[in-house]
């Protein structure tokens, strides 16, 4: 014949202590030692804990307040070369005469760099612009010009 068992879990239900003894036993954080990482520290003469030499000290997660970044979203003048005849067609650039003008801004780009070679002038209109990317612009006879 088969003993069918009740779980032990089950068998306390409606006793206060569960096995524990007292009430007083096997209470809380105090009988933990601490919450979280408390009871970490120093030891006499015994072997430090190992906790340390991973995530104890620090600040981690949390972006610090007051500081709002905002995003940019740039272009480099690799890409203005490459779709700048695409543009012409669309009627987001127009070429005068020998120079073609960019409004970066109509793209939805707010800021332009310097990767990239260019083969013809260009008048590049944005918000804002890198260093590198100026000098390209001066050096191959166009011109960076900075609206917000």
């Amino acid at each position: 014949m088969v003993v069918h068992r009740r779980k032990k879990k089950v068998k306390q239900r409606g006793h206060k202590t569960h096995g524990w003894g007292s009430k007083k036993k096997h209470r809380g954080a105090g009988n933990r030692g601490g919450r979280g990482m408390a009871g970490t520290g120093k030891r006499g003469d015994q072997k430090k804990p190992s906790i340390w030499a991973k995530r104890y000290f620090g600040k981690r997660g949390f972006k610090p307040k007051g500081i709002i970044r905002k995003a940019t979203n740039p272009v480099n003048l690799l890409v203005i070369e490459a779709r700048i005849d695409e543009w012409l067609k669309d009627g987001i650039a127009k070429k005068v005469d020998d120079v073609y003008e960019v409004d970066v801004r109509k793209l939805g780009y707010d800021k332009v760099l310097g990767y990239g070679k260019l083969t013809r002038k260009y008048r590049i209109i944005a918000p804002a612009f890198s260093e590198k990317a100026g000098k390209k612009l001066k050096s191959a006879g166009g011109e960076a010009v900075v609206e917000k």
